[in-house]
């Protein structure tokens, strides 16, 4: 592998943004290693990139801290140093008052969102601490700016999202790494379909009316990100489409 080619991890690669960020990337000559729960789509995306740069899969839940630990292990010396973190696995279940919220719903949030991104990072970061350059995005959200009713947990642990970026970025700045977070705000995945728990009608209505921002917008903010020069660092960035002031407050009638 050419030492000048960077390595790119990706959680929650086999959809939204995390797929559509691996797509760029391979695209850009960066090599990958997608991690996700299904393997049928890393699979497939490993094919539709084979030609563009090199992939390895991973098949592990983020919640999992042995498999996390026991998969990055378990990379071959060519996949082995990674050089860019996106931290994009994440999901919202429910959208309940508190009083009425699942707390199976609860558990998954804080599980994958926060707990998940700090496991994949600690296998991660000892290695980017060591050669003392490295880059991690962490893929954040409007929640974690600001609250909406009924948001609540999903909320919270974005907000957590956004503190661990900031605390992150202070730990490894002696260590030369760059770290941010991108933080979107509405976008037009699977992401509506798996917060009510796939009822299609439901979720095609959070996108009706206007142009939502399309995982491709925000792989090209990533690309855009991780392509400055290293001195560099795009700390915090916010991105809502046009149509969208506020978690609330979206032009429907375009």
């Amino acid at each position: 592998m050419d030492k000048n080619t960077k390595t790119a991890l990706i959680t929650g690669a086999t959809s939204g943004i995390g797929r559509a960020t691996a797509v760029l990337f391979g695209k850009n000559n960066i090599n990958l290693v997608l991690c996700g729960r299904r393997q049928e789509r890393l699979d497939a995306l490993e094919k539709e990139l084979e030609d563009s740069t090199k992939v390895h899969t991973l098949n592990f839940d983020v919640r999992d801290k042995d498999a996390v630990f026991k998969a990055i292990e378990s990379l071959p010396k060519e996949f082995s140093n990674i050089d860019i973190l996106i931290n994009n696995a994440g999901n919202a279940h429910g959208l309940e008052p508190i009083q009425e919220g699942s707390l199976e719903d609860w558990d998954a949030m804080i599980d994958i969102n926060v707990k998940g991104l700090l496991y994949v990072s600690k296998a991660i970061i000892p290695n980017m601490v060591a050669k003392k350059v490295g880059h991690i995005i962490n893929i954040g959200s409007t929640a974690g700016k600001e609250v909406y009713p009924n948001g609540n947990v999903y909320c919270a642990s974005k907000y957590a999202v956004d503190a661990i970026n900031q605390g992150m970025r202070m730990d490894l700045n002696p260590y030369n790494i760059r770290v941010g977070a991108i933080n979107p705000g509405m976008v037009e995945t699977e992401f509506s379909s798996v917060r009510f728990k796939g009822d299609g009608d439901r979720a095609a209505k959070v996108y009706q009316g206007f142009k939502a921002l399309q995982a491709a917008d925000v792989a090209d903010i990533i690309y855009f990100v991780v392509s400055r020069p290293y001195h560099i660092n795009i700390a915090d960035l916010m991105v809502m489409s046009t149509a969208q002031a506020s978690s609330t407050i979206v032009n429907k009638n375009q």
